[in-house]
């Protein structure tokens, strides 16, 4: 059989602090908001549960009795732990202190993220950031990561997030076989290329090379941009790459203007459950900054980026 006294709770305690502190069940019911019949049935429930008196009815008031005052005691010091707590929660949830895991590819990473990210974690030192670098998508709703930057024209619908920037696309060459060339497209559909393999059939990118590039003429293909790029840079052949990474790459020269059919929208992603959470917000918002900064670049208008600008504190 339960032990009664496991049935005791901290509304128990509510109850007795109330009465202590005013000194009537009528005082005490109308600081608790409720009936003065349900603090009087609530107090006899208590004090049966103890086996004890826990006040002396007098016509003064409600007196606590010994038992009373080390319950009343015992009450201030869980009210006091419970405040203490919810405070420390809650500054943890609202301020910028935890652990962060942010996934994004290796293109993104290189290009610009990492100067940025390094800039938010010297503001915000509490925050420890672990990276999680993919070509692949990762599972938000899973937990797989609280932070994603994605190059997608179709974000999930079950993310919460912005879009920052329009990714152009352009076609690149070695530097050394195309300098002060001027190729036409029938030109460069001649010659051989890099593109990508099925992992990332979703790219733009990949559905233009195929439908215009004769397959024999495709001889290297990655599921990564920056192989993509090391390979054109190689000499293996030419190919398309976002210009926010092939115009980083000295050895790389842009062989077609930026392709308007040919794009990615670059968004930052988390989850609705934990989009309000100060570090997610803090964080979400200072990338998002920085990058907006930038969006000549990301958007093939601006040859070289010389700088990485991040937000003010």
């Amino acid at each position: 059989m339960a032990d009664p006294l496991q049935m005791f709770s901290w509304d128990d305690l509510r109850i007795v602090r109330a009465i202590g502190e005013h000194g009537s069940l009528m005082a005490a019911a109308v600081a608790l908001g409720v009936n003065h019949s349900t603090v009087s049935r609530r107090l006899s429930a208590i004090e049966e549960i103890l086996g004890t008196s826990l006040f002396d009815r007098r016509r003064s008031g409600y007196v606590p009795t010994s038992a009373g005052r080390e319950m009343l005691a015992l009450g201030d010091r869980v009210g006091a732990d419970i405040v203490s707590v919810a405070r420390r929660v809650s500054g943890h949830a609202q301020s910028h202190v935890g652990d962060l895991r942010v996934t994004t590819s290796d293109a993104l990473l290189l290009d610009f993220l990492m100067p940025i990210i390094a800039g938010f974690q010297a503001a915000n030192p509490e925050i420890r950031i672990e990276l999680i670098v993919k070509n692949n998508h990762l599972n938000l709703a899973r937990g797989d990561s609280d932070i994603a930057f994605r190059a997608t024209a179709s974000p999930p619908d079950n993310l919460f997030g912005r879009k920052i920037a329009t990714v152009a696309w352009a076609v690149y060459g070695r530097r050394i076989d195309y300098i002060g060339a001027s190729p036409t497209s029938d030109e460069l559909y001649r010659s051989t290329w890099t593109s990508y393999g099925n992992d990332l059939s979703r790219l733009k990118a990949y559905e233009f090379v195929e439908d215009r590039v004769p397959r024999e003429k495709i001889v290297f293909r990655c599921d990564s941009v920056v192989a993509a790029a090391s390979a054109i840079a190689a000499g293996i052949g030419i190919g398309f790459l976002p210009c926010m990474h092939g115009d980083l790459v000295p050895s790389l020269v842009r062989v077609s203007p930026v392709q308007p059919e040919v794009f990615d929208e670059l968004w930052i992603l988390t989850h609705p459950d934990i989009r309000k959470s100060g570090r997610v917000y803090a964080f979400m918002d200072y990338c998002a900054r920085a990058i907006v900064k930038q969006c000549d670049f990301i958007e093939g208008r601006e040859a070289r980026i010389s700088h990485v600008v991040v937000p003010d504190r």
